[in-house]
């Protein structure tokens, strides 16, 4: 009976023989302990993210806020599902025949695993487009891109994660438990099938396509971004765009360095057409290596802000050595003198007792 059509037995031929065997004191402690600490970051972040958006009212902000929202909710849920069913899986000796005998289990658990690993990539790319498209097209992005459509394009790219995650299950091709039997994907070992080669191709293919479109908007965005400034001295209106696109870079770095290794990997064995050289241990180090995206994710949001690169910079020039200047006091300050001309300027008063405080202020 072929297993990738039948639910009941699907993954049970890499339980009776595999080779690859996992700790399981150690690995429960360290799924509860990313579990833990990716709910608590991810919680912090949307707390910011939600703190952010009542506080500041331009449109170019707000769209990203919102997309920002979404990806780290996404993370949020990912550990909370994710985690918990791992940490069940674990606390249950992974005696899947026992508990997983219709692969409901296991259906849900790869379900969740392609979902929550292709959604925040491909949210990553639209906060990306939707950014370059701001800065390059501010006028279209203001009048085209409302927060009403910012919400439409979120509730697509959710959808279109949740239909690729559903495909198999359409297809009645069953998720398969993992050798390290810990874990449910798309079927990874004695790959022959066309049909199971085209689930890996696509998951790697979408997941690589999100990371291209983000590093080239990135690109785009931080040129233009760098040409303007060159041009215009002016930082009003400018600073909230240097400060999304550092926290979109971080993102993406983040994201290629904790993605590429799954999905080049995922590729390599729906690629290959003998059997895959992949062993069980790369694999799981991939997927481990993919976990840290939703724990670093929330942390772009709470370190790379503006309050906090600036203290950070405060710091830093302070055990240098070097004055540092008071930006904001300094700011302030202008804005005042600036006022204060202003009133000088209209009033009633001779010209003499107007050029004085000019002066000392030019000194």
């Amino acid at each position: 009976m072929n297993s990738s059509k039948s639910p009941g037995l699907a993954g049970f031929g890499i339980l009776r023989n595999t080779t690859c065997h996992t700790e399981k004191k150690i690995s429960v402690f360290f799924s509860i302990i990313f579990m833990t600490v990716g709910i608590l970051s991810n919680s912090l972040a949307i707390a910011i993210l939600l703190k952010a958006y009542q506080r500041f009212r331009q449109k170019s902000k707000a769209s990203f806020l919102l997309l920002a929202s979404g990806l780290v909710v996404t993370d949020l849920f990912g550990h909370l599902i994710n985690g918990a069913i791992a940490v069940f899986v674990y606390a249950s000796d992974k005696d899947w025949i026992r508990f997983n005998q219709y692969n409901i289990l296991c259906s849900v658990f790869g379900i969740c695993m392609v979902f929550f690993g292709l959604c925040p990539l491909f949210l990553g790319s639209v906060m990306a487009v939707e950014r370059c498209i701001g800065v390059t097209k501010p006028i279209f992005h203001s009048t085209k891109m409302p927060s009403r459509h910012v919400k439409m394009m979120l509730t697509m790219v959710c959808l279109f994660a949740v239909f690729i995650a559903l495909l198999p299950i359409l297809r009645f091709r069953a998720y398969q438990i993992q050798a390290s039997r810990t874990w449910c994907f798309y079927k990874t070992e004695h790959v022959e099938d066309w049909e199971d080669r085209f689930y890996l191709l696509l998951f790697s293919c979408l997941g690589l396509l999100a990371l291209a479109i983000s590093f080239l908007c990135n690109a785009v965005t931080g040129i233009t971004l760098l040409r303007v400034k060159l041009k215009s001295q002016q930082r009003q209106g400018r600073s909230h765009h240097f400060e999304m696109i550092i926290q979109l870079l971080a993102i993406m770095c983040v994201s290629c360095i904790c993605w590429s290794p799954f999905l080049v990997t995922m590729a390599r064995i729906g690629i290959s057409e003998s059997r895959s050289k992949e062993t069980c241990e790369t694999i799981l180090f991939a997927l481990r290596m993919a976990t840290w995206n939703q724990i670093l994710d929330p942390w772009v949001y709470i370190l790379l802000r503006k309050a906090v690169l600036r203290n950070l910079y405060k710091i830093t020039r302070g055990c240098c050595g070097v004055h540092i200047v008071n930006l904001h006091v300094w700011e302030l300050s202008s804005i005042k003198n600036s006022l204060k001309v202003a009133a000088i300027s209209e009033s009633p008063s001779s010209k003499q007792i107007n050029l004085q405080p000019l002066s000392l202020m030019g000194q």
